[in-house]
Order: C-alpha cells, then structure tokens, then sequence
C-alpha cells in the first residue's frame, strides 16, 4: 500500500540479489538467531569478553577461576558472576576436577558463531581462508 505522495525508487539488481541471498541464508543457518544473540550480547561486556577471550588463548587446558582472578585481576565474586553468563550463552563450559573447577571456552559454539557471521559474506564469494573463520582446537 502506497502512502499519499510517496514515491517508488528503482532497487539496483545488485541490491536485490542482496536481499535475495538474505532470505536464502535466512532458512538455510546452523545457528538459531536467538543463540546468536545470547552470545553477542555475553561477549558485549568487557569483563566477559576479557575471560573469553583468556580461555580461548590456553586452549583445552583450561583455567580454574582462581588463575583467572589472579591473572584477569578481576574480584572472585565479579568473576563468578560473568563466568555464569557465559556458560548461560554456551561460550564456555565447566568441569569438576577433584576440589576445583576447570573452565573452558566452548570451541564449536565458537566456531558455530563466527560461522554465521561470516557465511554468504562477500555474496557468497570466499573471501577469508578456513582458519579465519574456524578454530582448529
């Protein structure tokens, strides 16, 4: 419905292809948008993000919270909280061993989510070599 004096603008093909490919990723996505979400909005927080990002960079080994207290130098308590938030979006995960607990970044939520921000980038062309897009851990 066109509203009074509104005028119609001609769409480049370009553009329209655009949109298309959208729709067609739209339906065809590993990762459900609400899951995406959940994660951006964990990692938007800069002590999160800070603890993420120091999981991701031992690998499998892990890190108990109170090596992250210590090297992060963020307070037990803060530190619990976000870990929390984090392990809500899947990014990481815990484990018991004996009396402490080993955190761990979540590789394939990782991966699953740098996947759907980077597919059909550059209309579908490839444009980034597989490590950039994917964690080999």
């Amino acid at each position: 419905m066109a509203v009074s004096g509104s005028r119609e603008f001609p769409v480049p093909a370009s553009t329209r292809e655009s949109v298309a490919s959208l729709c067609y990723f739209e339906y065809n996505k590993n990762m459900e948008e609400t899951e995406v979400i959940k994660s951006l909005a964990a990692l938007a927080q800069p002590w999160r993000l800070r603890v993420f990002r120091a999981l991701v960079v031992v690998g499998e080994k892990g890190l108990t919270p109170g090596t992250m207290s210590e090297a992060l130098g963020i307070p037990a308590a803060t530190l619990s909280f976000h870990l929390k938030e984090l392990m809500n979006a899947g990014l990481v995960t815990q484990e018991r061993a004996s009396r402490h607990l080993i955190y761990r970044a979540a590789y394939d939520r990782m991966n699953s989510l740098l996947g759907y921000l980077t597919q059909n980038c550059c209309q579908g062309a490839e444009c980034l070599d597989e490590v950039a897009v994917a964690c080999k851990c």
